[in-house]
């Protein structure tokens, strides 16, 4: 299974190291040492980690100025395949992204929770608030 620096799991999570290396020290995310010694997240840890923060952990931020992007980075929380279709969940910061493709898209992927994947949306509409 892959894991994940403090600082690799903040960028997915969408905050500094320095509020991943927080909520590690106070055991919100469980860590672990590498060969190297550096503080690593089992990919599914984060995965789970990443859905309860989204959920909300009480704490309101300010809205963003920003149009959003096409590209999310994050990490993939759920995969469910069926014959021939299958659902991808990726989890990229406050955003929840889901994605219906072939199964055989996800075989070649080779994608599974805990994994680290971009999410790329194309749109013939788009809007911009700013709130």
């Amino acid at each position: 299974m892959q894991s994940y620096t403090i600082g690799q799991a903040a960028r997915l999570l969408g905050v500094s190291p320095d509020t991943a290396r927080r909520w590690a020290d106070a055991g919100r995310v469980a860590t672990s040492r590498d060969e190297n010694g550096r503080r690593v997240i089992d990919g599914k840890d984060l995965a789970a980690f990443s859905v309860e923060l989204a959920r909300g952990d009480g704490e309101e931020e300010a809205p963003s100025h920003t149009s959003v992007r096409n590209a999310f980075p994050g990490i993939v929380t759920a995969v469910k395949l069926g014959d021939v279709a299958a659902q991808v969940e990726i989890q990229a910061g406050p955003h929840r992204l889901v994605s219906l493709l072939t199964r055989e898209a996800v075989e070649e992927l080779g994608l599974e929770v805990g994994m680290e994947a971009t999410a790329r949306v194309k749109s013939t509409n788009v809007h911009i608030d700013r709130t």
